[in-house]
């Protein structure tokens, strides 16, 4: 619909602007256009940055993962360890039936002089 700004229309528009704000005031407006503009892009290339780097960290993220769910190789010997273990040790068998009695404690005495 609208097309790119040529050289005639850059020239209306400084017109348009001189007429309105002065000669005067003119530098200044154009100062102030141009730091804001400059802020604008310094945001703008900070949040793509931002945004690519989140945007990778999830990849490596992902990429640790499966590296993360794989057991470590101290892991998997004392996991083979505790089945030979466990396969070589007798079962005992235990009578479930039968009543369990308490022991009491041993007696402690204190010798000579000692309170009671």
């Amino acid at each position: 619909m609208f097309g790119s700004i040529g050289g005639p229309e850059v020239i209306l528009l400084f017109i348009a602007a001189l007429l309105l704000f002065g000669p005067r005031r003119l530098p200044e407006i154009g100062r102030t256009l141009g730091k804001t503009v400059a802020d604008f892009r310094r945001a703008t290339n900070d949040f793509r940055s931002n945004l690519e780097r989140e945007v990778r960290m999830e990849e490596l993220k992902d990429a640790i993962r499966p590296i993360e769910a794989v057991p470590r190789p101290e892991a998997l010997a004392r996991g083979a360890f505790l089945d030979v273990v466990s396969s070589a040790a007798p079962a005992s068998p235990t009578e479930p039936d039968s009543p369990v009695t308490p022991t009491e404690p041993p007696a402690i005495d204190g010798g000579p002089g000692s309170i009671h």
